[in-house]
């Protein structure tokens, strides 16, 4: 690479447009850090003729982002596009097969193919940086790879969505339904082409089944990933978690268990006093857990213009550098098999349901609960209408079977007048 390390830029969204500020207005610092002049080739995008806000000009351009990665004048392929298949796919193949290193931020391609192409990275001596795929401007990728790297990890669990803890958080201040802050969001541009990415709780799988395989030193397995969104959700469950001291977040948790690996994405109860619990608006938060360094908690914007290209250049500028570390933190060749969990790890849940107003109606709901082994922590019934009853359970820890198995039963017994709603509360 000698002096200059030369990048070509593929996609010029949000994201590219302020990494190529950032290469131009920090190009001083940039080498001081470095050693090198970071400079862009070439770029390329879908529409040519787009304002940007940012200048284009000494920059060549190519229409198709493979030809973009093969260039003799590239030698970081910057992958920007988005999309686990496609252009984004076959264009990062490309750069490998002809022996750059690559710096993307799609975690939906590497969620997907990050085995195959961590393998094909290694058989090219090239290299895959992708701090930006995960959590937006927090070093998570960097601190869970290099700074932790004397740790067995225990837990890996956040909020890594800002979209939903938007929405979440959104609905709680100004007590309003979800479909009203859906919408206002989706008006706001916060959410994806396809919200179901979004709220879904997809987009911030994908950003955890990375997590997991570095963690734990697994292969990529999205697949294997338990999904619950955030779209049941009622302000009703909201205000009754704040009253009991917690609140509603999807929340991401890996481990490795006995049982195999845990790996979900999922709305769970966390205490209000926790750094969780005080998670504030589209802001991301990354808990590692390690046997040596205990706990570290990492906090800071999950999306952005600025946010995100930072993380990119900061890839761009440890390849600068010369650190070269395996994609996932070691030789893809030594990434196991993960056998995943059939059973989640017993917590304590919250439990939200109504009643029929008649004497007997909640006694019988606590003898089944204790008939499946499940002890009741606490209980709280609101005001009702005179006909039906809202009731508010906090169980002690139980499996996740054990409680199917009782609220099915419960919705036999001709006492409930809903289906009941059960939320996981993760110790934090």
């Amino acid at each position: 690479m000698g002096d200059t390390i030369r990048l070509g830029i593929a996609g010029l969204g949000t994201v590219g447009t302020g990494l190529i500020k950032i290469v131009r207005r920090e190009a001083a610092l940039l080498k001081a850090r470095t050693g090198k002049d970071i400079t862009i080739s070439a770029v390329s995008a879908r529409n040519r003729d787009k304002d940007r806000g940012v200048s284009l000009s000494g920059y060549d351009w190519e229409d198709d982002p493979v030809v973009l990665a093969t260039r003799d004048d590239v030698d970081v392929f910057v992958e920007l596009m988005g999309g686990s298949d496609g252009p984004a796919k076959a264009a990062t193949e490309a750069a490998l097969n002809a022996g750059k290193d690559v710096v993307t931020a799609n975690k939906a391609m590497l969620a997907v193919h990050g085995q195959a192409l961590a393998e094909l990275a290694e058989a090219k001596g090239s290299v895959i940086r992708y701090e930006a795929a995960v959590a937006g401007g927090i070093p998570v990728i960097k601190s869970l790879i290099e700074g932790l790297a004397g740790n067995e990890i225990t837990r890996v669990m956040g909020v890594m969505n800002g979209t939903c803890n938007y929405i979440l958080t959104r609905m709680e201040s100004a007590g309003l339904p979800y479909e009203t802050v859906f919408e206002e969001a989706n008006q706001l541009g916060y959410l994806e082409a396809d919200p179901e990415l979004d709220v879904g709780g997809i987009d911030a799988g994908h950003k955890l089944s990375l997590l997991a395989a570095a963690a734990f030193g697994t292969r990529v397995a999205f697949d294997a990933m338990e999904l619950e969104g955030i779209g049941r959700l009622t302000i009703d469950d909201i205000r009754a978690a704040g009253d009991m001291g917690y609140r509603i977040k999807l929340l991401g948790v890996a481990r490795m268990t006995g049982r195999g690996l845990e790996q979900r994405m999922s709305p769970c109860l966390v205490p209000a006093t926790s750094p969780l619990g005080q998670l504030e608006g589209g802001t991301n938060m990354v808990v590692l857990e390690g046997n040596a360094v205990d706990q570290i908690v990492l906090r800071g914007p999950g999306a952005g213009e600025g946010p995100t290209a930072s993380a990119v250049i900061a890839d761009v500028c440890d390849i600068a550098r010369g650190i070269r570390v395996p994609v996932f933190g070691q030789p893809a060749a030594s990434l196991s098999e993960p056998v995943p969990a059939l059973s989640q790890t017993p917590a304590a849940y919250y439990l939200r349901m109504t009643l029929v107003d008649k004497p007997g109606a909640l006694a019988k709901v606590a003898a089944v609960l204790g008939e499946s082994g499940i002890s009741i922590n606490r209980m709280r019934q609101y005001d009702h209408d005179g006909e039906n009853a809202p009731v508010l359970i906090v169980t002690h820890r139980t499996a996740r079977d054990a409680l199917d198995t009782a609220l099915a039963a419960i919705e036999g017994t001709g006492v409930v007048v809903t289906t009941p709603v059960a939320i996981r509360i993760e110790e934090v």
